[in-house]
C-alpha cells in the first residue's frame, strides 16, 4: 500500500465538508484547484516530518479549513494553504506561489491589478520567514471558486510593518483611512500590537476586500472593544460577551494573542465597513470537546444553527474530540455592514494531534 500524502489526506477533508455543505458537482473542481495550490509538496507522505515548518497550523500543515456562517445564506467552505515547493527555502516556496497566482489568475481572469502595486513592497526584497504569499480558497455552492491572497506585514522585520501597511494603503488609494486604524490598533504601542496579515480579494467586484489584520499581544475585552470602535456597526458589550463565551473569560489573553481585522473597500474613504474578532480558543480549552460547546454557544447566540458546526467536526476527523485539543483553532465574530456572522477554523492534523492540557479553572470550563 502506497504511503498517504499530505494531498491524500486534506482532499479527503475537503471533499467530505464540500459533501456537507452542498457543493455537488463543484466539489472535484475545488479539489483540483486545492490540489495545484498545494503544489510540489503535497505528494510527501505525511509518516515523513513536514519539509517545510509552515505557520499555517500548529503542527506545520500547510492547509487550514474554515466555514463561514452566517444568516444570509449556506455556510462557506474555505481553504487556507501555504504552497509548498519541492526543495522548500523561503525564495523557492515565494516563487512558487507567484507562479501559482499567474495561472490562477490567467484561468480564472482574476484582476492582478492591486497585487503588482504591491508586490515589491512585501516580496521586492530576499524573502524572508514565516511566510510569503498564503492563498484562500473561497468555496460556494453553484459558484466558480473565490480566492484571496495573505502578504507579510513583517516582511522587513516587526519593526516596519506598521510603515509597510501604511505604504500599502496609500497605493490603494485608502490612505485617508490609515489615520483611524493607527490610532484605534496602535493604542498600547508597537510591542503588544503587531500586523500580522495585510490580504487582497482578487476580485473586480466593487466590495472585493482589503483585510488588515493586527495581533494584540496579552490583550483582553476592553482592548479590542477599543479597536473595534475604528469599524462600523459594533454594539456594545458584543466582543466581551464573545470572549467570556468562546475564550471562558474576558481576558487578558496572555497565550497566542486575540487578532483584529479591518475589512476596507474601494468606496471606504476614512474608516472600514466590517470589523473582525478572532480568538485562538484551542490556547485556552483542555481539549475540543470543550471548544466544540463553547462554539455551539456562539453560534446559537448569534442565532445560527449549532449543528451544521458537528457536521464539519466530522467531515475532517473521526477521533474522540476530547482526545486532542487544537483540532478547533480559531473562532472569529464578523461585524459590520459586510458579511456579518461567525467562522470556525479547522486543523488538518495531518501530522500531529495535540494531546489535551489541563487549565488554569478560569479557562477550563465549558460555556453555559
Amino acid at each position: 500500500m502506497s504511503p498517504i500524502s499530505l494531498y491524500d489526506h486534506t482532499a479527503r477533508q475537503l471533499r467530505d465538508l464540500c459533501a456537507q455543505y452542498g457543493l455537488g458537482e463543484s466539489t472535484e473542481v475545488a479539489v483540483a484547484e486545492f490540489r495545484e495550490l498545494l503544489g510540489p509538496g503535497a505528494g510527501r507522505p505525511i509518516s515523513e516530518s513536514p519539509a517545510w515548518r509552515s505557520e499555517v497550523a500548529d503542527d506545520h500543515t500547510p492547509v487550514e479549513f474554515s466555514i463561514a456562517f452566517s444568516q444570509r445564506g449556506r455556510p462557506v467552505v474555505r481553504v487556507l494553504v501555504e504552497p509548498v515547493a519541492q526543495q522548500p527555502d523561503p525564495e523557492s516556496m515565494t516563487n512558487l506561489a507567484e507562479s501559482l497566482l499567474q495561472t490562477l489568475s490567467d484561468r480564472h481572469g482574476l484582476p492582478l491589478d492591486r497585487y503588482c502595486r504591491l508586490r515589491d513592497l512585501f516580496l521586492g526584497q530576499r524573502p524572508r520567514e514565516p511566510f510569503g504569499l498564503w492563498f484562500s480558497l473561497v468555496l460556494c455552492p453553484h459558484a466558480q471558486p473565490a480566492f484571496k491572497i495573505y502578504f507579510n506585514p513583517q516582511a522587513h522585520g516587526p519593526e516596519h510593518a506598521y510603515d509597510l501597511v501604511h505604504e500599502s494603503m496609500h497605493r490603494l488609494d485608502l490612505g485617508a483611512a490609515y489615520p483611524v486604524l493607527a490610532m484605534h490598533t496602535l493604542r498600547r504601542g508597537h510591542e503588544l500590537d503587531k500586523p500580522s496579515f495585510f490580504a487582497l480579494d482578487l476580485s473586480a467586484d466593487a466590495d472585493a476586500r482589503i483585510k488588515v489584520y493586527v495581533s494584540h499581544l496579552e490583550a483582553g475585552a476592553s482592548d479590542v472593544e477599543a479597536v473595534a470602535q475604528g469599524g462600523r456597526r459594533v454594539p456594545p458589550g458584543v466582543l466581551r460577551e464573545f470572549c467570556q463565551i468562546a475564550g471562558g473569560a474576558a481576558g487578558p489573553f496572555t497565550n497566542r494573542p486575540l487578532i483584529s481585522s479591518y475589512a476596507f473597500i474601494a468606496s471606504d474613504t476614512d474608516r472600514p465597513s466590517g470589523y473582525s474578532l478572532y480568538l485562538p480558543i484551542r490556547d485556552y480549552v483542555p481539549d475540543d470537546a470543550v471548544a466544540q460547546c463553547r462554539v455551539r454557544d456562539v453560534l446559537g447566540r448569534a442565532g445560527l444553527d449549532r449543528d451544521i458546526l458537528d457536521r464539519a467536526l466530522s467531515a475532517v476527523t473521526n477521533r474522540p474530540l476530547d482526545a486532542g485539543v487544537g483540532l478547533i483553532a480559531h473562532v472569529s465574530l464578523r461585524m459590520g455592514r459586510l458579511r456579518p456572522g461567525v467562522t470556525v477554523y479547522l486543523s488538518s492534523e495531518a501530522y500531529r494531534v495535540t494531546p489535551p492540557r489541563s487549565m488554569p479553572r478560569r479557562w477550563a470550563n465549558a460555556a453555559t
